[in-house]
């Protein structure tokens, strides 16, 4: 009993961490030295994404019943968590940015969106670019067009006036 009472807050801290997120990444943390380690906690603070080693069994625990259940068949040997409540994809992105060049750790599964991810699942969600990106990539693909058009109608307006000004 009173282990359990001992275990009890720290699966309300993991439960806390998760509401409201849009994505939780385990990352299987074997082989990385204390530095890239405090690396990449910097990088994942910096980028405002949570990333917290726990038991798999409290985790197990605190996402039972949860959309991020998918990830309880993957909570075997060493993983920590990477968790993203502003942007769904940050937390995938910010880890496998990290491990491209550190060369350690890897990704193994996460919810994102309420949506489960394997290994390549996951990896395919770190591609994509953040919500900011992909707007101003879609304001420029709109602004193109618009400002293409307002520059051959000026060619056609300096065109059409040049020989009036000659003729007169």
């Amino acid at each position: 009993m009173a282990n359990v009472e001992l275990k009890q807050p720290i699966v309300d801290e993991i439960k806390a961490q998760l509401d409201g997120a849009l994505s939780l990444v385990v990352v299987d943390y074997r082989g990385i030295s204390v530095a890239d380690v405090t690396e990449l906690r910097k990088q994942c603070r910096e980028a405002g994404v949570i990333y917290k080693v726990y038991k798999n069994t409290m985790v197990k625990r605190a996402v039972e019943g949860t959309e991020f259940e998918g990830v309880i068949k993957d909570l075997e040997g060493t993983n920590a968590f990477a968790i993203s409540k502003d942007d769904a994809t940050l937390a995938a992105r910010t880890v496998a940015n990290f491990i491209k060049k550190a060369k350690v750790c890897k990704l193994k599964s996460g919810v994102v969106e309420g949506t489960y991810y394997d290994e390549a699942g996951i990896q395919t969600i770190a591609t994509i670019p953040g919500r900011e990106e992909l707007l101003a990539k879609f304001l420029g693909s709109i602004q193109s067009p618009i400002a293409n058009f307002a520059r051959v109608i000026k060619q056609i307006a300096e065109k059409d006036g040049e020989p009036e000004a000659a003729a007169e």
